[in-house]
């Protein structure tokens, strides 16, 4: 008898496998998918996942519950979802249990009314659990309305501020290095090239040059060291929404963009003076597994 977690992200899955006792059998990772099944693209990825995954399990495995957090996921399309993920692992959707990553990455850091968490990657958005089960998010409204301080934000307020300096001078002066980094890794130096990759590619492939903005401050750049800074005040921003709605509580940051540079955690530690805060490493799949054994 076998349990099996799932962390679904948008660029990134990872499942763990355990049995009766807990014990980690198995584990590994896919490519990424949300739960905006009813787009019939993101759909046909959660698919590819799933069957990834359920082709990467051991010989023999019998699974007896599943639990799956997974990016975007909506109540309205529980059911649906359920059904969905039931026929690709060979089980019941009754013996599914889903949740969304960022509820589940919350309950990896924290017990209930614990503490906050926010989570930088290619999107952002914040969480608290209340002891009685109520949950409060904060951001999370995707790169269309906001995503502050995410991987998004970074690559597309660079590409606004690089030109917006464009259209005043005619050049790239004063941002150079940044401009090498964005147009390198864009493939063009004009603004075809830039419109093509960004009106051509999804926010996981908009969001991945926030590493070229990081690799220009690291060179020096004074315009991307200034975009990170403001990332990590956005950041900030959400721990306070948080801080105001549930009460001074430790502050857990998550997410690749965390580590992205140092000016983002200095910048998150000026932000908020006197809050405690953390950056927990967390194996929220394993953590899934676990709580598919009830």
């Amino acid at each position: 008898m076998s349990f099996l977690g799932v962390d679904i992200g948008g660029t990134a899955s990872r499942f763990v496998l355990a049995d009766a006792a807990g014990t980690i059998l198995a584990r590994g990772a896919a490519g990424g998918a949300t739960g905006h099944i009813f787009n019939p693209v993101e759909r046909d990825k959660l698919v590819a996942v799933l069957q990834s995954i359920a082709a990467a399990l051991p010989p023999g495995t019998t699974l007896v519950s599943a639990c799956l957090g997974i990016t975007g996921l909506g109540d309205k399309i529980r059911d649906e979802a359920a059904t969905l993920i039931g026929s690709h692992l060979a089980l019941p959707a009754a013996a599914i249990r889903l949740t969304d990553d960022m509820e589940l990455a919350y309950r990896a850091a924290f017990a209930p009314g614990a503490g906050h968490l926010i989570s930088a990657g290619t999107g952002s958005i914040g969480l608290h659990v209340a002891i009685d089960g109520r949950i409060i998010r904060v951001g999370g409204r995707g790169l269309l309305i906001d995503d502050g301080g995410s991987g998004t934000w970074i690559a597309l307020t660079a590409l606004d501020r690089l030109y917006r300096g464009i259209d005043e001078t005619g050049s790239t002066a004063g941002a150079q290095i940044l401009a090498d980094e964005l147009f390198a890794a864009m493939g063009g130096d004009d603004w075809d090239a830039t419109r093509a990759y960004v009106y051509g590619s999804d926010r996981g492939r908009i969001g991945a040059l926030a590493q070229a903005v990081a690799r220009a401050a690291d060179q020096g750049d004074a315009l991307a060291l200034d975009i990170l800074t403001q990332a990590g005040a956005e950041l900030a921003r959400l721990g306070r929404a948080l801080v105001q709605r549930a009460g001074h509580r430790p502050i857990g940051y998550v997410g690749g963009i965390i580590d992205l540079h140092p000016a983002i955690r200095t910048s998150l530690a000026a932000a908020l003076p006197g809050e405690t805060l953390l950056y927990p490493r967390l194996d929220a799949a394993a953590f899934a597994a676990q709580w598919a054994r009830g």
